[in-house]
């Protein structure tokens, strides 16, 4: 939703760019070079304002759910376009950006964009057009489905009806219109008319309504796994309701296979420039870590990489050095109070990962991929958490979806959800969503948003 809405701006705040553009020009015919000029300046004016919408959450639904929301993130967002044009026109001035054109698109962009959106949250609150939904089932995974539907109008499903035998739970789902035992789910699909069953059922065996299903299937009806649709609605996977089969026959995991040398060879390059362009920079924050506390500049420790490997992965320091720290449980994470106040920034910023381009250069690492664990941890959270070894099988990165989605962990529920969303990458990882976690964690580091 957020993909289709960002193009459809993009094509309506070009039009409308290049209208305005085009009126302001004193001469009625425009040559070729003209035109292109009148292009490549919407294109500009445009591209500015989708990424400062972008860093400001205008796209996440959840974030601006509301035409409120949305007027005052767009203020922000516009502060964030000017800059950034600012930048264009200072390299760039033969584009024209800063005439009388540029101030009337910017006005035309706001004044357009308001009602425009305002008919997108309407549509969104019009439950009517919504898919509808029977799910089949009433356990944790089935809530969850639930819950995250109802906090996501955009997904464009609703929820008519839950079918289980557990009836105890039936005051979760307050929301739906029906609820009934599994042996009366004919009826339930009978009643409710869904476009679509979510089998979300904790135990199948011998519960399962096949037939009911299969006539349900032949009648145009979509059949969805829950865990499937789970991962869609929230980028993470359920590993609590994952059964080994969904991974055992699942081709997402042969892909880094075929990828390994090209992305080793990424990786290593990628670690050469970070170390170059950001060496100036690193001096800085070591002074700023040596006169801010005692210790040294670097804390080094053992971690687990790709297939289990422990290597050494090298940060700034962040916290004041403590000997009573490693005799802890391993679900003691980090000590607020050890925090020094160079580190508080340091991490917010998450500018004490500078150091592990280091760790890409040697092939420890990657820039995408599953937090390194601290070695010792590892068999601790191994038996605590379902799947936890399959993190190894990609190398451990400075960033990924789990880094950004969650921040920190500090105990074992914590350190589960982020197994949920490491769990999504390694099934997913594509060069896109490689590009997509990039930008967030750009946005991370200049906004402080996700961080902790």
């Amino acid at each position: 939703m957020a993909r289709r809405l960002a193009t459809l701006e993009a094509v309506f705040l070009f039009a409308a760019a290049t209208g305005v553009s085009l009126l302001w020009r004193r001469s009625i015919v425009l040559d070729s070079r003209d035109v292109v000029g009148v292009l490549v300046a919407a294109a500009v004016i445009v591209a500015c304002c989708i990424v400062a919408f972008y860093y400001n959450d205008l796209y996440d639904l959840r974030t601006t759910r509301n035409l409120l929301l949305f007027g005052l993130r767009l203020v922000q967002s516009m502060g964030v376009a000017f800059i950034l044009l600012a930048g264009f026109y200072t390299v760039s001035p033969e584009l024209r950006l800063a005439d009388g054109a540029f101030v009337s698109t910017i006005l035309v962009v706001v004044g357009l964009l308001l009602p425009f959106r305002a008919a997108v949250y309407g549509a969104l609150r019009r439950r009517a057009l919504a898919e509808r939904v029977v799910v089949l089932g009433s356990g944790s995974l089935a809530t969850q489905i639930v819950n995250e539907i109802d906090r996501s109008p955009h997904c464009g499903l609703r929820v008519v009806g839950v079918a289980s035998d557990d009836t105890s739970r039936q005051s979760e789902f307050l929301s739906c219109e029906r609820f009934a035992p599994l042996d009366h789910f004919s009826k339930i699909v009978e009643e409710a008319k869904p476009q679509r069953i979510i089998v979300a059922l904790r135990d199948r065996r011998g519960v399962l309504p096949v037939h009911e299903l299969l006539s349900a299937q032949m009648n145009g009806v979509l059949v969805q796994d829950g865990v499937e649709l789970y991962e869609r609605l929230t980028g993470k996977v359920a590993i609590e309701a994952l059964t080994p089969s969904h991974l055992i026959f699942s081709s997402s995991f042969r892909r880094f296979r075929r990828r390994r040398r090209e992305r080793r060879t990424v990786n290593f390059l990628l670690g050469i420039v970070g170390l170059l362009v950001s060496l100036p920079f690193m001096a800085v924050v070591a002074l700023a870590i040596r006169l801010d506390s005692r210790g040294p500049i670097f804390f080094i420790q053992p971690r687990c990489g790709v297939g289990g490997r422990t290597f050494n992965l090298i940060k700034f320091r962040t916290m004041y050095e403590s000997v009573d720290h490693a005799s802890g449980s391993v679900w003691c994470r980090d000590d607020e109070s050890r925090v020094t106040r160079v580190g508080k920034w340091l991490r917010k910023l998450r500018l004490d990962e500078l150091p592990q381009f280091w760790n890409l250069v040697k092939g420890d690492m990657a820039i995408i991929g599953p937090r390194p664990e601290i070695a010792t941890n590892v068999a601790a959270m191994t038996a605590h958490i379902p799947y936890y070894a399959l993190r190894h099988c990609v190398p451990p990165g400075i960033t990924g979806w789990a880094q950004i989605k969650q921040g920190y962990s500090v105990d074992l529920e914590e350190v589960t959800e982020k197994m949920r969303y490491d769990l999504y990458y390694i099934k997913n990882m594509s060069l896109w969503f490689d590009v997509r976690i990039l930008v967030d964690t750009v946005k991370i580091v200049l906004f402080g948003r996700g961080s902790r």
